[in-house]
């Protein structure tokens, strides 16, 4: 794995046992079967699976084997300045209910997650310290491992995963 991926996957699994305490970290299977074929050939092939407190399962994470990266980004407050929007940088598994960095619910599932961040126009001012994140797009409706260019259409799908108007995301 390379350092940028690397320190992405550190900083997702830390941030997800820190804000549930409790919780377990410990090696994974093989991605799920549920991903696209083209998905599933950038995953690396085990993953990372969070146990609640009372030792169940709560989700598994799967990581890029190569972290997507092109042309360095000039754009302002992003830590990953080299990651094409929209790219697919892993997917997760949840096999209960889980909350995305804003709260809203997550029905379990599997879900690719892909790099975006907020945009320049001042609705999300200090929503954040920075503007990079990971958005879940249902696998099921997430066939093509290409990076979704469009930022309208990116929400679009992550929409489908939290079921309202915002997208369904997580911290990077």
């Amino acid at each position: 794995m390379n350092q940028a991926l690397q320190r992405i996957a550190i900083s997702f699994v830390m941030t997800a046992t820190a804000a549930f305490g409790e919780y377990k970290v410990a090696p994974a299977g093989a991605p799920p079967s549920e991903l696209a074929p083209s998905i599933a050939a950038l995953m690396q092939k085990t993953g990372h699976k969070i146990t609640g407190p009372d030792g169940s399962l709560y989700c598994e994470v799967w990581f890029v084997e190569k972290a997507p990266s092109g042309i360095q980004s000039t754009e302002v407050d992003l830590m990953w300045k080299t990651a094409p929007p929209g790219s697919v940088t892993g997917a997760i598994q949840y096999h209960a209910a889980g909350h995305d960095r804003r709260g809203q619910a997550i029905k379990p599932g599997v879900y690719t997650m892909r790099f975006s961040m907020f945009p320049i126009n001042g609705d999300h001012q200090g929503a954040a310290p920075n503007r990079d994140f990971f958005v879940l797009t249902p696998a099921a409706q997430d066939p093509d491992a290409q990076p979704v260019a469009k930022y309208d259409d990116l929400m679009k799908m992550a929409r489908k995963a939290s079921g309202t108007p915002h997208p369904g995301r997580l911290p990077r």
